[in-house]
């Protein structure tokens, strides 16, 4: 009998470190809409996805998209874009233009530049390998992570192994409206830069947030 006893008071206490283990973790990550978030600890407290829009894990590289559209295309051409030579002001959150905000809905949004840059300054990023994916692995303060996969990019219907994710947040000029930020990388690590600007034309990954 006693050993029966034993036995439930040992499951017991287990059972309540794991549901503390769960409440600890909960306040660093979550769902919304059904895209899993987690809290990296940034002073903006910003929630960062854990997948790319169109995949459904860490790894895959999920959708490419234009800057300023919503849908994929089989061909990434300045002739093709709907927002090159537009001026527009930062799409963050704007479905017409965002394509975070237009696919996952609720408060899912493109990040914006500052935001991206805040990711860069205020984590520790990584170059790793994970379950055969080359990528980023991005842990901030609290130890918390995510991992950002080289995914490429497409300029035309050619797949190039220059890494960028697009930001909402376009580069308007008196010249031209053609470009916007990204945060771009090399393969092997070699760079990581958020204040990269691209041609919107380009197809690039989007790795959303939410406030």
């Amino acid at each position: 009998m006693k050993r029966t006893l034993t036995r439930v008071a040992l499951l017991s206490m287990a059972m309540l470190v794991g549901f503390a283990a769960c409440e600890k973790d909960n306040d660093n990550t979550g769902i919304i809409n059904g895209y899993e978030w987690v809290d990296l600890g940034l002073p903006s407290g910003l929630k960062w996805a854990t997948c790319n829009v169109g995949a459904t894990s860490p790894e895959e590289y999920g959708n490419y998209y234009a800057w300023g559209e919503t849908t994929t295309k089989t061909e990434y051409t300045y002739v093709n874009s709907t927002t090159s030579t537009v001026e527009l002001p930062d799409i963050s959150g704007n479905p017409t233009y965002d394509a975070a905000c237009a696919n996952w809905e609720s408060t899912w949004r493109m990040p914006t530049q500052a935001e991206m840059q805040e990711l860069t300054d205020e984590c520790t990023w990584t170059w790793t390998t994970q379950n055969g994916v080359d990528g980023y692995k991005v842990r901030g303060k609290n130890g918390m992570s995510i991992f950002l996969p080289a995914a490429g990019e497409y300029q035309g219907a050619m797949h190039h192994t220059s890494n960028a994710y697009w930001s909402s947040t376009p580069e308007n000029s008196s010249q031209s409206n053609n470009g916007a930020y990204c945060l771009a990388f090399s393969n092997g690590g070699y760079s990581c830069n958020a204040s990269g600007v691209h041609n919107r034309s380009c197809g690039h990954t989007i790795r959303p947030v939410s406030d």
